[in-house]
């Protein structure tokens, strides 16, 4: 029969409290001193002979009021030191004891927490069942302290059936009223996937706090059921539990881009006065920037009374992420003009916008500044510095950070296995990815979708076959893109029956519009368009040529098929077209010459209320270029200009090859001379085209020089080269 001990306060209370704590730490072999831990005397002997004493002291004056009781005064120790210290020390205060006689198994419990050794901690928690168990057997009834520490496990080690059955002694002995240990379920079954559960859970608390709300959200957004989340976020908010919640609940309205949703919050947040502590406005900055509202970013960070590093770069990454690369170097020089620190989360913001920009000698500054500070020891900065150098078409210095990292991780190695492989260094690339594995890393999806273009692009159709099989070993043939970068791989190979496999499992294991795009893709590659009408036919049967994401692909299929005129039919059947649907149309119709009609879609592009974007100027400009349109050429790209799209590589290649083909070479060389960055090596072929065009040695030349640095094993420019000699 269980039975729940309660400790009087009486003068035998210590001694009862001390003789069931030294029976549990005897009987696990976790002594605390020399395990005579019986009076206030040895007590006092044990507290003020152990080095950490000043620790303890500081961390019990610092505690609230309502919280200076043992087991909360133990959970906040940082080891098991501590926690004897911690144990030492309530003995000694008279107002700091237990009141639960299992107290002491709540302490043990802290000790998987406190190892350093991996192994230890897996065989501790192992033990601490045990020590679970032996409590149930011994007639002692677990408390509302006992189970969340018991479920804690259960969710580390994802111990679910043990799990299950806490929870069913919890509710046997009603516990399941208890706020804490709700919470901590929700967690537990958030853990393994079972989101009915952790729902039921939820909807079953009788009381909710403020961790409560957060953990179901949390549950839901880790799962990436977003929209699941948003339906506990605007249930919050009708029950007046929204207050102390903003933080929390911003990121998930982020990730769906749903600015209305943010709005409200924002109301409500200036309503309730929220809009003043410099927390909530760093989260509305972000969250504004996550859903490419870039005027109310910038006007809520103009609205903040205080600000911090994390105001800055919330502001550096939003216009990083949304395209504004002049303005987050900007915000950068006044972060620094105003004397804020700058840390990893800065940097790694701040490269890619000088990747964009072409700044590369301003890159190579801020790595010397990362070695002066330090930084150069954080992983995230130097996966950036590793990118950098890789999208600068630094290879060798990207190798060369990379081979100088104190520690990787899975990031490291992807983002050089990508650095490889778009640098044409495609057996490098293999080579790594099997380094990587003999370093016990395994590789991703992500790792894998990487190297396979690279595969396809020297025609190692057995090297892609083996990283396919090896997938299927490891279990990342399961994961969407990877079976699309597959199922394309094989068509680049023409082997269509194994990319036809590949797809259809995608479809037996229910993936969705993803595996249509990913096979359309392929098929788009090779310019099979047969095979291509099929999986159209197919789409259409599953209902899936309506979705945007589908129709887009299908459009580049037929387009890059030379049938332009399905493409129109395909387009002119999409109710709510995108920005891709129209720029996919003006490349289609410039690729096969009829211009007009491609400058025609560009400016009915705006009239169906779509905006212009960068690619869209690209369209245009090449379509432009290849039907010696210059004057129409300059005028759209100052309208870029005047619409503050910054100018990309592909921009000015576009301008030098427009200009180029039409003969005005000065004009040409002197855009490339004048540009705000190092040119790269589309803006060099595009002036190397034009020189074998026109017969001119000498700037052909000069063009080559330049390329062939950053491009020295490009077979493609060769031949035009000997055409300029």
């Amino acid at each position: 029969m269980f039975h729940h001990v309660r400790i009087p306060r009486t003068a035998s209370r210590l001694a009862i409290f001390t003789k069931s704590f030294q029976t549990l730490t005897e009987s696990s072999s976790l002594k605390l001193g020399d395990g005579n831990f019986v009076d206030l005397v040895s007590a006092r002997k044990m507290f003020d002979e152990m080095p950490q004493r000043d620790s303890v002291r500081k961390m019990f004056d610092e505690m609230p009021e309502r919280d200076k009781d043992l087991l909360s005064f133990c959970v906040n120790a940082k080891s098991l030191v501590q926690t004897q210290q911690a144990h030492a020390f309530a003995i000694i205060h008279d107002d700091v004891q237990p009141e639960s006689a299992f107290f002491a198994f709540s302490v043990s419990l802290q000790h998987p927490y406190s190892s350093s050794d991996d192994d230890g901690v897996a065989d501790d928690h192992i033990f601490t069942f045990d020590v679970y168990n032996g409590m149930l057997r011994s007639g002692v009834v677990p408390d509302d302290h006992t189970f969340p520490f018991v479920l804690k496990l259960c969710t580390d080690y994802m111990e679910v059936k043990k799990g299950l059955e806490v929870h069913g002694l919890l509710m046997k002995l009603g516990f399941d009223y208890d706020v804490s240990v709700n919470n901590t379920l929700l967690l537990f079954y958030g853990s393994f996937g079972d989101l009915a559960g952790a729902r039921t859970v939820f909807n079953e608390m009788p009381k909710r706090d403020l961790v409560s709300w957060n953990s179901v959200i949390r549950v839901f957004s880790d799962s990436k059921c977003y929209f699941e989340a948003i339906g506990v976020i605007k249930e919050m908010f009708l029950l007046s539990e929204f207050k102390s919640n903003v933080v929390s609940v911003l990121p998930v309205c982020a990730v769906l881009e749903d600015e209305i949703m943010v709005s409200e919050i924002h109301c409500y947040g200036i309503k309730v006065g929220l809009d003043c502590q410099v927390s909530v406005g760093n989260a509305f900055v972000d969250a504004y920037g996550t859903c490419l509202n870039v005027k109310s970013s910038m006007r809520v960070f103009d609205e903040m009374v205080e600000r911090n590093e994390v105001s800055w770069n919330a502001m550096i990454g939003t216009f990083a992420h949304n395209g504004f690369n002049s303005h987050a170097l900007e915000s950068f020089r006044f972060m620094i003009d105003e004397g804020w620190r700058v840390n990893s989360t800065t940097i790694s913001s701040l490269l890619p916008v000088l990747v964009e920009l072409g700044k590369f000698s301003k890159g190579r500054e801020v790595h010397g500044f990362c070695l002066r500070t330090g930084l150069e020891c954080d992983v995230f900065v130097v996966n950036a510095l590793i990118d950098m150098y890789a999208k600068s078409e630094r290879s060798s210095e990207a190798s060369a950070v990379f081979y100088n990292m104190g520690s990787r991780n899975v990031v490291s190695w992807n983002t050089m296995v990508a650095n490889f492989a778009q640098n044409r260094r495609e057996l490098e690339s293999i080579g790594l990815v099997r380094e990587m594995q003999s370093s016990g890393e395994t590789p991703t999806s992500v790792t894998l979708t990487n190297v396979l273009p690279a595969c396809a692009r020297i025609g190692c159709l057995r090297s892609g076959m083996e990283i396919h099989a090896r997938s299927i070993r490891n279990g990342s043939v399961t994961d969407l893109f990877f079976s699309n970068a597959i199922t394309d791989m094989y068509a680049k190979f023409d082997c269509l029956n194994l990319a036809k496999n590949v797809f259809d499992m995608s479809l037996r294991d229910e993936h969705d519009t993803v595996s249509f795009v990913g096979v359309l893709s392929a098929c788009a590659t090779i310019s099979a368009i047969k095979q291509g009408k099929k999986i159209h036919a197919f789409a259409v049967r599953r209902l899936f040529h309506e979705h945007l994401f589908v129709s887009n692909s299908l459009l580049d299929l037929y387009t890059k098929c030379g049938r332009i005129d399905l493409s129109r039919k395909v387009f002119d059947r999409i109710e709510n077209r995108d920005v891709a649907s129209w720029n996919t149309m003006i490349l289609g119709y410039g690729m096969l010459g009829d211009l007009y009609t491609a400058i025609d879609m560009f400016e009915a592009m705006r009239e169906d209320g779509v905006e212009h974007d960068s690619v869209s100027y690209i369209a245009v400009l090449s379509a432009c270029s290849h039907g010696g349109l210059v004057d129409k050429g300059k005028k759209y790209f100052n309208d870029m200009l005047a619409r503050n799209i910054e100018p990309s590589q592909m921009h000015y290649a576009c301008m030098v090859d427009l200009l180029g083909r039409s003969g005005l070479m000065d004009e040409a060389t002197n855009l490339i001379t004048g540009l705000p960055f190092t040119p790269d090596s589309n803006v060099w072929a595009a002036l190397l085209g034009a020189s074998r065009l026109h017969g001119n040695v000498d700037l052909g030349s000069w063009a080559a020089e330049h390329f062939l640095k950053l491009q020295p094993h490009h077979p493609g420019y060769y031949t035009p080269l000997k055409y300029v000699h």
